[in-house]
């Protein structure tokens, strides 16, 4: 029987992470790291690609590949697996971690559902739910050949429940109907390829509950007071149910959606 530090050992495998420069994003490709995994940090920006993948090459002595492209591309999407698998010798872990979540200057966005435009609609699906789903269907080859692979979609609670709009009340804070809708399908997918993809290639997704990113202090406050564990989310919190997922610590487990919420949706 393997040691638990044998099952969170990720030595010679390399991982696929989406959003990779991100805030979550970078708390997963650093954990992957920490283990021993090659990581391939995939964002939208070359310069923060590239600084996230030298801080880990330097901090963790494992081989990484910056490669910045736009999951909207469906060309460059479909093209990624390859282009890792050439550079870091093979593919076992995907995390799909990106996600489309809008801007300010977003027409159709931030806005009462009425005046939430299709256009915007479709640019999120695209983002969160159909980039992941061409990009595991790419991946799907190297996965299978690795002997031991591991998909990891990241969801959201929204995905999950409905949104309570008290929490927003007097701030500027939105929550569109297309991010939840595609986090909601992307929970789906994830249950869907568990069993298509087996049992070769295991498939799970994980729910961050809100991280705190100094939102506006009464949203905070109204936050807190209705989760269990009386706080706001830190990247760091994502670790570890990152890793169970992408390692053998969870070889049997899949088509699974793990909330890290903090019991925010146990209510």
């Amino acid at each position: 029987m393997k040691s638990i530090r044998e099952l969170m050992d990720l030595s010679g495998r390399a991982a696929l992470v989406t959003g990779g420069a991100g805030h979550i994003g970078r708390a997963c490709c650093e954990a992957l790291a920490e283990m021993g995994c090659a990581v391939a940090v995939i964002d939208l920006d070359q310069d923060s690609c590239r600084e996230t993948a030298d801080d880990l090459a330097r901090r963790f002595e494992v081989s990484t590949l910056p490669l910045a492209l736009d999951l909207a591309d469906e060309k460059a999407v479909v093209a990624a697996p390859d282009r890792v698998a050439d550079a870091l010798g093979s593919l076992g872990i995907l995390v799909n971690c990106a996600a489309f979540v809008g801007t300010s200057k977003l027409q159709g966005w931030g806005v009462p559902f009425e005046q939430q435009r299709l256009d915007t609609w479709r640019a999120a699906l695209e983002v969160n739910l159909t980039a992941p789903f061409a990009l595991i269907q790419a991946a799907a080859r190297y996965l299978r050949a690795s002997g031991h692979g591991s998909v990891v979609n990241v969801g959201s609670t929204y995905g999950v429940v409905g949104p309570d709009w008290s929490l927003y009340e007097g701030t500027s804070m939105s929550n569109p109907a297309a991010y939840a809708a595609s986090k909601g399908g992307l929970i789906q997918l994830t249950r869907w390829l568990a069993t298509t993809l087996a049992p070769d290639v295991r498939v799970n997704s994980l729910c961050p509950g809100g991280v705190f990113r100094n939102q506006p202090e009464c949203f905070v406050r109204r936050y807190e007071a209705r989760t269990p564990a009386g706080r706001m989310a830190t990247e760091e919190d994502m670790k570890g149910t990152l890793l169970y997922l992408a390692g053998d610590l969870s070889r049997y487990v899949t088509g699974q959606n793990i909330m890290v919420d903090g019991g925010w949706t146990a209510w």
